[in-house]
């Protein structure tokens, strides 16, 4: 997600430039599971990804079902228990999904950053 603030965002409104990714009716990527997905690849635990997004597992889970149920092959590998514990990893396509995602975001956010800053200036301030 990018942001473009003003000098003195406390007075002035911003503007969050979100991309989603819609596949059938399934949003399959956008933000929030990209950044689940960058926990995951941080983590190496789905259950410790939740938990850094203040969400359930199940509820993180189901957020990678949808993005495997989106893609030709699966974002996450995971591993179950042990004497070291259970884990998860990002597959190549969990790792190219990320990469791709934030390089168009930084992409877009490049070339529309003169008309965003633009709307910035349009929006009126927040009345106290």
């Amino acid at each position: 997600m990018s942001t473009v603030d003003t000098p003195d965002s406390s007075e002035r409104p911003s503007v969050q430039f979100r991309m989603r990714i819609r596949h059938r009716s399934l949003i399959a990527l956008g933000p929030g599971k990209i950044e689940l997905l960058e926990h995951i690849q941080q983590s190496g635990s789905i259950s410790a990804a939740a938990r850094a997004m203040n969400m359930s597992y199940r509820r993180a889970w189901l957020l990678i079902d949808e993005i495997n149920r989106a893609l030709r092959e699966p974002v996450v590998e995971t591993s179950t228990g042990g004497t070291h514990g259970g884990g998860a990893r990002l597959t190549e396509t969990g790792q190219a999904v990320i990469r791709h995602y934030r390089t168009i975001e930084e992409i877009a956010h490049k070339a529309a950053a003169k008309d965003l800053q633009a709307l910035v200036n349009l929006l009126a301030p927040d009345q106290a």
